[in-house]
């Protein structure tokens, strides 16, 4: 039997299979049970840029079929004004897998490019079934420091295309030029089962964002599958994961789809797994690769994002792992900015004076995109520098030579927390505080309509 007849064969036995599964959808989507919206097909969708080990010289793009589609290509080219693009591309056969799911079965595509000019505007396009996508551009990364901008998301996890979508756009339209867009886990709500869907509403609301500008994806506790096993929890990383976002594969040992790093035009920026930290006992293991890392680090700047907090701000949280194995290390390399999700508020604070040079440590900050919305607790109230109850929020973030600019602006288009990280010589760096004095945003109601009194929103309509 060939191989077009052994997929197939496969697909068959699964599609049985999911017979006993039913077709239900989760209750935080926008597609009613026994409905189907996301079914896999001829035509190319889910395509996202991802960053290269080096963005300078190549990145990696990925895309979803039907398993109909035997001979993946994708064709790039130096962009150009005349339309004849085609004429110029080269073409390079992808690698795929096929995944099953709720809504049928899929091949998963990717291509990881290289040997391309720094600083160069590329169109791309990928294939389907008879057909192509459209040509899409992406810039590589300049090979020296020269400014950028990116962008940084919390949890959407809930209600993505219904309440996140408006999140991700609005961000596009304030940084329409943002090289990077960085999430901080738990994409989707997904763990307990049929999440195709969901993750159908995720490449669905961010749209040509995704295949664009570079997608800088953390994985959160909710893009795993926990399982008991030894009379304990296993956290196993979710099987969508590795086929939708294929990393660069430079991660900590043995977790190479989950932790990378890369150096973006004097930035380097580092991508934890906090839930294995947490949940399968890696943290040392992520620390020592994170040493190894930040020992040679030749930027200027460093940015590292994960999903549980450093520091929690929302209720009956805290992770100390974390500040045993990770903090000290943060602390004595002279980390920039934290990015962080998973407690579904707003806070941001910095650590304590770093005697070594005088300077400001890190600044932690933890955010929320999607429509799930919980409390700030009392102790984060009395440290946080900034927070926020019952808010949607995307960040921007500029770099220019010696200064980090952020600013975390509202949905509906209101800055609510700003500053800048000024650094000097000998490595001294000032936070000069630019928040505008608007009040602090709190839950208006009690509990919410679930009766819960930890939570503002429970992140699904009714």
């Amino acid at each position: 039997m060939n191989e077009t007849g052994c997929v197939r064969l496969v697909c068959h036995v699964a599609l049985l299979a999911l017979l006993t599964i039913g077709s239900a959808r989760a209750s935080n989507t926008l597609v009613p049970s026994g409905a189907s919206a996301y079914e896999p097909s001829g035509f190319p969708d889910r395509i996202v840029a991802l960053p290269a080990a080096d963005p300078a010289t190549g990145f990696t793009v990925a895309w979803r079929t039907d398993v109909e589609v035997t001979a993946p290509l994708l064709q790039i080219a130096e962009a150009l004004d005349s339309p004849d693009l085609a004429d110029h591309a080269r073409e390079i056969r992808a690698r795929s897998a096929t995944l099953v799911s709720e809504n049928g079965v899929a091949r998963h595509h990717h291509v990881r490019l290289e040997n391309l000019e720094p600083d160069t505007l590329y169109a791309y396009r990928v294939r389907g079934r008879d057909t192509w996508s459209e040509w899409i551009h992406h810039r590589t990364a300049a090979a020296t420091a020269r400014p950028f901008s990116f962008l940084y998301f919390g949890d959407a996890q809930n209600s993505v295309k219904s309440l996140y979508s408006r999140v991700i756009r609005e961000a596009w339209r304030r940084s329409p030029r943002a090289a990077l867009a960085l999430y901080a886990g738990d994409l989707v709500n997904g763990r307990a089962g049929e999440n195709d869907t969901e993750w159908g509403e995720w490449f669905d609301a961010g749209g040509f964002v995704h295949s664009s500008v570079l997608t800088v994806p953390a994985p959160g506790n909710h893009e795993h599958d926990d399982e008991e096993r030894d009379g304990r929890d296993h956290y196993i990383l979710g099987k969508h994961w590795p086929l939708q976002f294929p990393v660069p594969g430079n991660g900590a040992p043995g977790l190479r789809h989950s932790t990378y790093w890369f150096d973006y035009q004097g930035v380097r920026f580092i991508v934890l797994d906090s839930t294995s930290a947490l949940k399968s006992g890696t943290a040392d293991i992520q620390a020592q690769w994170l040493r190894g890392l930040l020992e040679r680090n030749p930027n200027d700047w460093t940015v590292v994002m994960y999903h549980h907090p450093m520091f929690s701000v929302s209720l009956d949280r805290d992770n100390p792992e974390l500040r045993d194995h990770w903090l000290p290390i943060f602390e004595r390399f002279g980390v920039d900015l934290v990015l962080q999700g998973h407690d579904h508020v707003y806070g941001r604070g910095q650590s304590v004076t770093r005697e070594s040079n005088g300077g400001v440590g890190p600044v932690y900050v933890v955010s929320v995109s999607g429509p799930k919305q919980y409390r700030v607790s009392d102790g984060a109230r009395r440290t946080m520098g900034r927070h926020a109850e019952n808010t949607q929020l995307y960040q921007r973030v500029r770099i220019d030579e010696d200064m980090l600019r952020y600013e975390a602006w509202t949905v509906t288009g209101t800055l609510y927390d700003a500053f800048d990280l000024v650094k000097a010589g000998q490595g001294v760096k000032r936070l000069v505080e630019r928040s505008p004095s608007s009040e602090t945003r709190r839950c208006p109601h009690e509990q919410t309509r679930s009766g819960r009194k930890d939570r503002c929103w429970d992140g699904t309509e009714w």
